[in-house]
């Protein structure tokens, strides 16, 4: 049986939870969310506290089970904390700046990128070269951070393009023309 799933859930002052069959939606002073879960997989409250529970002991579900507290406790901390992913631009004459309901970048290509940022997610961009990605959907959160990096992703020889912040890139060393 899984150790993660066997964990409670705490549920932080602020934040709503209802239960549903399928799901648990949250709400909390962030945002709101759903999140549903597996079959065979079944949540109660205790206490202020969240346990998930497999309504039979069986191998498939024995998989779901960690997932779907661990899905349930991200649903949780989003609405009442929020997630952020932080992205650097790294090159001469890289940028980026928010216009309205999109991201323009300059990233060395021919042409602007335009990227649209979703509904739920919001990005601040700090002195051209430093992007914030925050929203109450860690899943979503991720995903543009890593659709942001794809546009340019760093070069080992040159060290130049999109990165998080604090990502190490181990340089390369090039061709010696001898």
């Amino acid at each position: 049986m899984s150790r993660i799933g066997r964990k409670p859930i705490p549920i932080p002052k602020g934040v709503t939870v209802k239960i549903a069959a399928d799901a648990v939606e949250t709400q909390g002073p962030k945002g709101k969310l759903r999140q549903p879960f597996p079959p065979g997989i079944m949540f109660t409250e205790e206490s202020g506290k969240l346990f998930a529970k497999m309504i039979k002991e069986e191998a498939q579900l024995k998989k779901f089970y960690g997932l779907a507290r661990s899905l349930v406790a991200n649903a949780i901390t989003g609405v009442n904390e929020g997630f952020k992913k932080e992205l650097d631009i790294v090159g001469v004459g890289y940028r980026a700046e928010v216009k309205g309901k999109q991201v323009q970048f300059t990233l060395g290509y021919s042409h602007p990128i335009l990227f649209n940022i979703p509904s739920s997610i919001e990005i601040v961009v700090d002195k051209q070269t430093h992007i914030t990605v925050t929203g109450v959907d860690r899943q979503l959160v991720g995903q543009v951070a890593a659709d942001i990096r794809k546009l340019r992703k760093p070069d080992p020889y040159k060290q130049k393009g999109v990165r998080y912040t604090g990502e190490v890139i181990k340089k390369k060393v090039g061709k010696t023309g001898a």
